[in-house]
């Protein structure tokens, strides 16, 4: 095959994964066949695999050396809440389903040009024994429940304590520890599981770490967890003045083993890669790279701040990849920047040395829950089951036959003023940035007593509308791009009451505070 047709091969490629409307399976064995004549006549084809482990999914990539996306599966995984503010999960069930979305997407390849593994996940808390099996981290002794997920904010109290300390490190996390960080759960495990976990436990590992573990067998840490969640420093390591004064000193006993004392960069080549095991139940071979982990909005924050936009007509073209902002959205949402100077912004996470592209400090806000939010506005109303009769039988997503039915009903108006007599707070599972307050709690104001799909679909624009209030709130601690609006005043008005929802939920809070408790 001459250099034109490989050309051409290599385009076809890309046409059959992005363009042609096909079912999955056949999509994807037209383009292994395609793959396989051009590793027939040219060089052979490499392959990655990636794993992305969710709040309630696991999904596995396989990609070629082109970037060129050959396959896609993913698989739901379990979460217990056994009591409110408690999310747990576990991590044997979340391997079976890395292993098990890896087999999907493995199939019909020559696992002989698999050259590499990468995982990311959520910064969710696993803890296991010194013989590295499942601990529980509940009351009920469930061994199989032995991870404290990111959402959980069972640890409200002792992140209140951290806080109060005011010690140096939480310079680093915008001033004010998150619940969702890794200390306050520690510490909680500490105070209320001491013989039953606390004692017996080995090993607590961020996520995305017990990830490479299990791949690997090596205990070895990636920055980006460590720096983001563990207030471990790129460039002096761990604080033992932090741990000691917190009462977690005991976590600094053989150079802090139980916590990780080997640390490398993102994506850097864990171990002697894949083991025999990890091997044999991936479907993959033995010995492969394993890359260092990343948390999971993370390894989005890479794919969007290093992307290749010449040809695009963007306005970040030609410009430092200091200028670009990513917004990673999921079950929570993150906004991501990076500079080549630390700059420390109340109420936002950072400045991370080093925690996501090598050589730059990270800084991260957004929200808690954000895609769960609207999923619990959304199949939460009366109106959700015809919206599901009607959004099936027009073969669309509900959101797509949502923002459908917006426009069908706006008439003449711009569809934002829909919601002129109805206003959201979305802090349903606190405030994540800049406010750094878990306490804070969602409000909507201009309910009626109709239920129907209009009401749906309102109360769905008026959730989309607080959260993209949210960014411009976080946005203002900086320089802040809008939209040329033509209707700017209307929205800055929307913007007003939603700024004097939070004042008013901060006055309701202190005049109960003031009753005497009974």
């Amino acid at each position: 095959m001459n250099g034109e047709s490989a050309a051409i091969v290599f385009n076809l490629q890309h046409f059959w994964c992005r363009r042609v409307k096909l079912p999955p399976v056949l999509k994807q064995h037209i383009l292994l066949g395609l793959l396989t004549m051009q590793s027939k006549d040219l060089e052979p084809v490499n392959y990655y695999v990636g794993i992305d482990v969710g709040t309630v999914s696991v999904r596995a990539a396989v990609v070629d050396q082109f970037g060129t996306l050959v396959a896609y599966a993913d698989q739901p995984i379990q979460i217990w809440a056994p009591q409110p503010d408690h999310y747990e999960q576990s991590s044997d069930d979340i391997w079976a389903a890395c292993c098990t979305v890896t087999k999907k997407v493995i199939q019909g390849i020559d696992i002989s040009q698999i050259r590499g593994l990468g995982f990311d996940a959520t910064c969710s808390l696993v803890v296991l024994d010194s013989r590295f099996q499942p601990l529980a981290v509940n009351a009920e002794g469930a061994h199989n429940r032995n991870i404290i997920m990111w959402m959980d904010h069972r640890a409200a109290d002792q992140v209140a304590r951290i806080n109060g300390t005011k010690h140096n490190v939480l310079h680093y996390v915008g001033g004010a520890m998150s619940v969702e960080m890794q200390p306050p759960k520690l510490l909680w495990m500490k105070e209320n599981l001491r013989e039953s976990c606390w004692e017996k436990a080995g090993h607590f590992f961020d996520l995305p770490d017990f990830l490479s573990w299990k791949a690997t067998g090596a205990t070895t840490r990636s920055l980006c967890t460590l720096v983001c969640k563990w207030t471990y420093s790129s460039e002096r390591g761990w604080d033992d003045s932090f741990w000691k004064l917190v009462g977690l000193g005991d976590l600094v006993a053989n150079k802090y083993q139980k916590i990780g004392n080997e640390v490398l960069p993102p994506g850097a080549p864990v171990g002697n890669g894949l083991t025999a095991e990890a091997a044999k139940e991936l479907c993959l071979r033995k010995g492969i790279p394993v890359a260092a982990s990343l948390i999971d909005a993370h390894a989005g924050g890479i794919g969007m701040i290093g992307a290749n936009v010449k040809g695009h007509n963007l306005p970040c073209e030609n410009q430092p990849l200091t200028s670009r902002i990513a917004v990673i959205c999921g079950t929570s949402s993150c906004h991501m920047v990076i500079s080549k100077s630390p700059l420390f912004v109340p109420g936002v996470w950072g400045p991370y040395y080093s925690a996501m592209v090598p050589g730059f400090w990270l800084n991260e806000g957004g929200q808690s829950a954000t895609g769960k939010l609207i999923e619990h506005v959304v199949q939460g109303h009366a109106a959700f089951p015809e919206l599901q009769t009607k959004s099936a039988a027009s073969t669309q997503s509900i959101y797509t036959y949502l923002n459908g039915h917006l426009d069908l009903i706006k008439k003449s108006l711009p569809v934002g003023f829909l919601t002129v007599d109805l206003h959201v707070w979305p802090d349903f599972h606190g405030n994540r940035s800049p406010l750094a307050d878990l306490t804070l709690k969602g409000m909507l104001v201009g309910l009626t007593l109709s239920q129907t799909l209009d009401d749906l679909a309102l109360l769905y624009l008026a959730t989309i509308q607080a959260i993209a209030d949210a960014m411009e709130k976080m946005g203002r601690v900086g320089r802040t791009v809008l939209p040329n609006h033509k209707d700017k005043r209307y929205y800055d008005k929307k913007y007003e009451v939603f700024l004097k929802l939070l004042e008013h939920q901060r006055e309701y809070k202190a005049i109960m505070q003031s009753v005497p408790s009974v």
